[in-house]
Parts: structure tokens; C-alpha cells; sequence
């Protein structure tokens, strides 16, 4: 008689994701079956072959990779079930290679949902948020329909490039959907659920120079010095947007997340949650202040900012979200009050940074350190011996200027 077992097999990928696989037996023959499926340790039951639901956001998602096991098992079975009538056995082989043809036969947004269902399960749900809004962009292109994987061709990619063109998308949100259905099409590829076709050679997938973000010093000194009510949202989005210019241009997901443990011996040390590079900052006065200013407001949390009070990540990912809007809608209030002629956004403490720090001659080699740059070739070079000392001593001369007074309120 054949049984199926499911199992798990536990990976060293810094992700930590392991595969699920099912096992095959047959009097002494035993084959393995390695399925695309891909789970933490700890969200996997070994004892009774099945997911564990967490009780929280992602247990939708394990629910329909459980149904998928149940049905791959269910299909096993049936498919095996033939091997009870001996005249028309089929070598065990060639009977698992059936049902490994059968599941590679994958559409593409079938493929895209499952990787948007890692991404959560991984709890990178930013990323997993732009998958779903390139998945309901090109579903909505191709009719709701879905297409093989192999239909996935430069012809069909430069229609839907046209399509977006003749609905006035932007060039680079174009470009942002293209690197995106890329990265899946690319994943597909690597797992050999079809051939490398290179679609995505014809359309442009780089990033258009933009309008400038960054802010003068002095647009910045009168921000720092606009008097503003005590606790207030503005002057919270005020010392936020400080806050991140004095650090080197932490951005706001980072600052959210930021955790008093994050903070030991007069230094930040986190991981930046876009690229998971370690971070360390030396505290000056003028963030000191900042941090101390909201301390009293956050001793029930982990968080030094009042931002978030969820531990869970689902439920800590939709209050961040929410702040982030607060946030940008309390800084343009914010531009207003200063008579910018441009809006006041979260990404400009970043952009002002790397500007300033240009303007007064800082090496380039530093700048990129203090911003945690280091996906060029030529910048990581320089990268590789430079003490973080060298960038904290390029960061205390930028802040001086602020050590005298900090953030006003009334």
C-alpha cells in the first residue's frame, strides 16, 4: 500500500523559510516530493502534518496553503491508488513525475498571489502591499483572465506597457510595476516553472530623476525653531521630521518600529526593515531631546515613539500605516506654515541630509555610509573599512547648529 506523508524540511537561509515536501512510500521504495511551498519552523505542526494558525492576520493565508497540501496529498492518493491493481503499474517514478508536471503547470497570477502570500507569512508587508497593487493593476489589464506562465512574453509586456501609458500612468510608477511583475516572473524562472524568455527587455524599468526634495538649512532651522503647542500632531510631525534628519536620514518606517532596546550606551543600533542593513548612530543633544520628549508618552510600549502600541505584526504594520499618513498630511500642514513652494514630505528629512552633508564637503564614501547605502558596486568598495566613527564625527558637525536650542514649544 502507498502512504503520503507531508513534511517539513528547515532551511539556513538567513529568511529562515523552509519547504514542505511529501514523502512517498511503498513497501522499500521511498521518494521524496519537494513542493514550492515555503513556511517558518515554528508555523509548521510535524507531529500532525499541518500548518499551526497563529490566531492573528496571517492565518487566512496558511489556511489556503493548507488547503493546497490537503489537495496535493488528496491527488497523490488518487494517483498512487492505481498501484492496488498490479496489471497496470507504472513505476513509482514515473507516477511522481506526473503529479510534479501537474503542479508545475502554474498560471501567472496564481504564482503572483502565492508570492504575495509569502511576503505576509514573512511579515514583509510593505513589499507584500506593492505586490497587490502591481497584481490588481495587471489582472485588471488582462481582464481578470489569468495566462500560463509561459505566455508571459515581450509582446504582452509592451501591451500592457502601452496600456498603462494610455491610462497616464506615470513613468516611473510604470517602471515600479515592471521591476515588480520582473522579480515574480524571475522567481518562476529560478524555480523552473518556465523558460527565461527575458520579457521585460523592451520596457524601461530604471527610476526618473524626480523633482528635488531636499530643504535648505535654513528652511530646516526655521522648522526646528517654529513654535508649536506641546504634544501636539504638528509639533510630534515636527520633531519626527527632525529626528530623521538628525540621524542620517532614518526613515519613517525605522523611527516607527524604533524600540527602547534599539537604544544602550548613547547609541541607536537597528536594522533597517527596507534592506536589513545594521544601523549605528551615536545619540547627539538634539536627538537626545527628542527621544526624552516623548518618553513619558510611551512608557506602557516598547516603542520610543508614540506611534504604534501593537506587539503583534499584522495589527503593528496597519497602525503604521495609518501614521504614515497622519504624518505627511501634518507635514504639509507644515510646509504651509514655512511658505514652501513644494510640499513637506516624509522623504525629504533623507534627501536634506545627504544634500547638506554634500555641501560641506563630506566624502561621498561617508554619505552613503550614514545613509546605509551600499548597493553600488563602486560605493561599497569604499564601504568595506570605513569606521562608523567617521560618520557619527561628519554627523556631529551638521547637528551643532542645533545643539544651542532645540525644537521650540509653548
Amino acid at each position: 500500500m502507498v502512504t503520503v506523508k507531508v513534511k517539513f524540511r528547515s532551511s539556513s537561509a538567513r529568511d529562515g523559510m523552509g519547504a514542505i515536501y511529501y514523502s512517498v512510500s511503498w513497501k522499500d521504495k521511498r521518494r521524496r516530493v519537494v513542493t514550492d511551498i515555503r513556511l517558518c519552523e515554528w508555523q509548521w505542526d510535524a507531529e500532525n502534518e499541518c500548518v499551526i494558525l497563529q490566531g492573528g492576520a496571517t492565518d487566512a493565508l496558511l489556511v489556503e496553503i493548507q488547503d493546497r497540501i490537503d489537495k496535493d496529498v488528496s491527488y497523490l492518493g488518487r494517483l498512487l491508488g492505481q498501484w492496488d491493481d498490479e496489471s497496470v503499474r507504472l513505476p513509482l517514478e514515473e507516477m511522481l513525475q506526473a503529479f510534479r508536471s501537474l503542479s508545475r503547470q502554474k498560471t501567472f497570477l496564481d504564482y503572483f498571489r502565492y508570492q504575495i502570500i509569502q511576503l505576509e507569512i514573512r511579515e514583509k508587508f510593505g513589499t507584500a502591499r506593492n505586490y497587490q497593487r502591481t497584481l490588481n493593476s495587471f489582472r485588471q489589464f488582462l481582464g481578470e483572465k489569468d495566462i500560463p506562465l509561459a505566455e508571459c512574453t515581450d509582446g504582452l509586456v509592451l501591451l500592457y506597457d502601452d496600456w498603462l501609458s494610455c491610462r497616464n500612468v506615470m513613468r516611473n510608477t510604470k517602471s515600479f510595476y515592471m521591476r515588480i511583475l520582473r522579480s515574480v516572473y524571475n522567481k518562476a524562472v529560478k524555480q523552473g516553472l518556465t523558460k527565461q524568455q527575458f520579457p521585460f527587455s523592451e520596457v524601461y524599468t530604471g527610476v526618473d530623476q524626480t523633482r528635488k526634495r531636499a530643504l535648505e538649512e535654513e528652511a530646516l532651522l526655521r522648522l526646528s525653531r517654529l513654535s508649536l503647542p506641546f504634544a501636539s500632531s504638528l509639533c510630534l510631525a515636527r520633531d519626527i521630521f527632525l529626528f530623521s534628519y538628525y540621524t542620517r536620514g532614518m526613515s519613517f518606517v525605522d523611527i516607527a518600529y524604533l524600540k527602547k532596546g534599539d537604544i544602550q550606551n548613547g547609541m541607536i543600533r537597528y536594522v533597517r526593515r527596507k534592506t536589513g542593513q545594521s544601523m549605528s548612530i551615536r545619540i547627539e543633544p538634539c536627538m537626545q531631546e527628542i527621544i526624552s520628549r516623548y518618553a513619558d508618552s510611551c512608557r506602557y510600549t516598547p516603542y520610543v515613539f508614540p506611534f504604534l502600541t501593537a506587539v503583534g505584526a499584522g495589527e503593528a504594520f496597519r497602525q503604521y500605516q495609518y501614521a504614515l499618513g497622519q504624518y505627511n498630511r501634518h507635514l504639509k500642514q507644515l510646509g504651509k506654515q514655512l511658505g514652501l513652494d513644494r510640499p513637506l514630505s516624509s522623504y525629504m528629512a533623507r534627501h536634506s541630509w545627504a544634500t547638506v552633508a554634500q555641501r560641506h564637503a563630506i566624502p561621498l564614501a561617508v554619505i552613503s555610509a550614514g545613509m546605509g547605502h551600499a548597493s553600488e558596486k563602486t560605493t561599497r568598495i569604499y564601504l568595506a573599512n570605513l569606521e562608523n566613527s567617521v560618520v557619527d564625527k561628519a554627523n556631529k558637525v551638521l547637528l551643532e547648529v542645533f545643539d544651542a536650542s532645540g525644537p521650540a514649544c509653548v
